[in-house]
């Protein structure tokens, strides 16, 4: 009998510009630098002979499955993205790229920026718009309050602030 896992849920396929210009320059990066100077490594400690006891054969290959892995998953992602390089119609409401200023009850505040799930680790502040988080302040206005359930109980916030940068 085998593990069943079923597959992960689909990610949101929307990015901004800034996120798509960098997934475009990673892709970039691995196909026409990384995977050529690998390739070439590991032809060159193919020509020392045995091949089953050289490390530096056997790693090069292992690394040569992580580019083209990543290459795979990079044309993958950006065949299929919506890149958002506009403001919505009502910017008094929180919509993907907003960049939100959060108030808790003790008077902290908090800004984070709703972007793309491949993008939101190169945003400071950013978070996915598929965390919880981001999708119960998504539709929402300016002042308005918001319940956001977590582990250690429910968090509630104000909506203090509401931008969205330029793309």
């Amino acid at each position: 009998m085998s593990r069943y896992r079923p597959p992960p849920p689909q990610s949101s396929k929307y990015i901004t510009p800034a996120g798509e210009r960098r997934l475009r320059a990673e892709l970039d990066r691995l196909w026409r630098e990384e995977r050529p100077r690998v390739t070439q490594a590991v032809a060159a400690a193919a020509a020392q002979g045995d091949r089953s006891e050289n490390a530096e054969y056997i790693y090069g290959k292992r690394r040569l499955r992580e580019i083209d892995a990543r290459v795979r998953h990079l044309r993958k992602r950006l065949e299929g993205m919506v890149v958002v390089n506009q403001a919505p119609g009502d910017p008094r409401r929180v919509y993907f790229g907003a960049r939100i200023t959060l108030e808790t009850p003790a008077g902290e505040t908090r800004v984070y920026r709703i972007v793309g799930p491949d993008e939101f680790d190169q945003e400071p502040g950013g978070i996915s718009m598929d965390a919880p988080l981001a999708r119960a302040l998504l539709g929402k206005a300016l002042d308005e309050e918001v319940g956001v359930p977590l582990a250690s109980g429910d968090q509630t916030y104000v909506i203090a602030e509401i931008h969205y940068p330029p793309p």
